[in-house]
């Protein structure tokens, strides 16, 4: 049987595209996966005027498919474009275009465990390489799929985290938009903790305060807590993170949203009981197994997979794939 491909890099057949043009949105077409048909002077290739969203389509034990907490998603595009100045795509045009693409690639969406990722991208399409100063006032919105697996390679296992203490995933002020420019920012930081000491991730903690990976927010838990940092406008406002927290607070785990400082995560990893997880809508909740700190391995706990971390994940997992009931009024049905 040959491997599954890498996620992120096999896509579905249909995509949906519209554009906003003369100061309101066509209408949503949906057509067959194709490259974009771009300018080489649009403004978001030169500029950086680009946010995109990630949401995952699942197919339950009932076989049937459902998107989860696609009016989060939503908002936070609308967020991120506003940050931006780019023109905010409606909640009506965002609907229609995630639940039609969905609905469209049925077929695409794998079983459990896998699920079909969704990606909306928009992209200020002006062309006008004179614009660094002024914000397009043109956009092209479009939606395409990808039938994923895992986040990480090998499955859930303990991942190896390093701790930067110097540099920020990105700017304050872009840390809660989901842009390329962000992750473009945090890549030289990755690398070079990956090269130096294999990890599989970086926590960001400038100035010793935690903010969040590369990629995932980043959560403390035992038998009775779960710790965060509260939300700033520094680091994203996942998805994931609020579900989790949710669901904890139902199971009667003790919720804090704080300030948390590398001496408190390095004391918290020595508990026997300690665990640690990344949160993402990608990587659903990851455990952590060691911290690297100044090129030290720090193990979590026991270093393996915590009864907390994994018990929490299948909660979550269960009410993607409908095996519990949506008390949160998560899910949608499609197709």
């Amino acid at each position: 049987m040959n491997p599954p491909p890498a996620f992120g890099t096999a896509f579905a057949d249909t995509m949906a595209t519209v554009v906003f043009e003369g100061e309101e949105w066509g209408e949503p077409a949906f057509h067959p996966l194709e490259p974009l048909q771009l300018h080489p002077g649009v403004h978001a290739l030169h500029y950086g005027s680009s946010c995109f969203e990630g949401l995952k389509a699942h197919r339950g034990v009932d076989g049937v498919v459902r998107l989860f907490r696609m009016d989060r998603n939503i908002e936070r595009m609308q967020r991120s474009a506003q940050v931006l100045h780019l023109p905010v795509p409606p909640t009506d045009v965002l609907t229609k275009m995630i639940e039609g693409v969905v609905a469209a690639n049925l077929t695409a969406v794998p079983d459990p465990p896998g699920s079909l990722y969704v990606r909306p991208v928009l992209l200020g399409s002006v062309i006008d390489i004179g614009a660094a100063a002024a914000p397009s006032p043109e956009a092209l919105l479009f939606v395409i799929c990808s039938p994923v697996g895992d986040y990480f390679a090998g499955g859930i296992r303990p991942l190896r985290i390093a701790i930067e203490t110097e540099q920020p995933r990105t700017t304050p002020q872009f840390g809660m938009v989901k842009s390329g420019a962000n992750y473009a920012m945090a890549l030289s930081v990755i690398m070079r903790a990956k090269e130096r000491w294999g990890v599989d991730q970086v926590l960001f903690v400038p100035g010793g305060l935690v903010q969040e990976t590369g990629a995932t927010n980043f959560l403390l838990l035992d038998d009775h807590r779960i710790v965060t940092p509260a939300l700033t406008e520094s680091f994203l406002h996942g998805v994931t993170r609020d579900s989790i927290l949710r669901i904890g607070m139902d199971l009667g785990y003790e919720i804090e949203e704080r300030d948390l400082g590398v001496e408190e995560i390095l004391e918290w990893a020595k508990r026997p009981n300690a665990e640690a997880a990344l949160s993402g809508t990608a990587a659903v909740l990851a455990p952590v197994g060691a911290l690297v700190y100044q090129g030290v391995d720090i193990p979590v706990g026991s270093g393996k997979p915590g009864p907390n971390t994994l018990r929490l994940r299948e909660e979550l997992t269960s009410l993607h794939l409908g095996k519990t009931p949506d008390r949160y009024g998560w899910l949608i049905k499609v197709g």
